[in-house]
């Protein structure tokens, strides 16, 4: 792993999904628990719907990406998000099945890391639009190291099944809801 060293304050860029059961309240669940843990989230994306990608049939998705800080190392963070999708009741039974939650970290300060435990960035961040349309309204001028722009990739994406759904807001915690548009 080379990069950002842990103690000190890192920005961490999170995508959070789920497909079952009350997906907003998971999706909130997760970014509670997360600032509980000490990854605070200062602006949270819109919700996006999604088709899932990949995996058995299944349900639409609700997606949001976090933008946080922390001064937890980067496994910490990942032990967080474990922490996260447990809470939410998340069962791993089946690789790219449905869940309750989903908590990825895309990035962790600049850290490059190819464990296969926590690869970072992550690795298929850049084929997601699910991730990067969030991300980009968010952070408008992010960049996913080794891949590029997160406009450039989005636009060879394309939008399709994608919706935003500006009638669903992620609160941030210990705060009013926010909305980015």
């Amino acid at each position: 792993m080379t990069g950002a060293m842990a103690g000190e304050q890192q920005d961490v860029v999170l995508a959070l999904g789920s497909n079952l059961g009350d997906r907003l309240a998971n999706l909130q669940l997760g970014t509670d628990v997360l600032a509980a843990a000490g990854v605070c989230a200062v602006a949270a994306s819109g919700i996006f719907e999604t088709a899932p990608a990949g995996g058995p049939e299944q349900g639409d998705y609700l997606n949001a990406v976090l933008l946080a800080v922390t001064g937890l190392t980067a496994a910490r963070v990942l032990a967080a998000c474990a922490t996260a999708e447990a809470a939410a009741g998340r069962v791993r039974t089946v690789r790219w099945g449905p869940r309750t939650l989903d908590a990825d970290i895309i990035l962790y300060g600049d850290l490059i890391s190819d464990d296969p435990v926590l690869t970072l960035p992550h690795p298929r961040a850049g084929e997601r639009s699910f991730v990067l349309a969030p991300w980009l309204e968010v952070q408008p001028g992010a960049i996913l190291p080794g891949r590029g722009p997160v406009a450039e990739l989005l636009a060879v994406l394309g939008p399709e099944g994608l919706r935003r759904r500006p009638d669903l807001v992620l609160r941030l915690p210990d705060d009013d809801p926010v909305r980015l548009t």
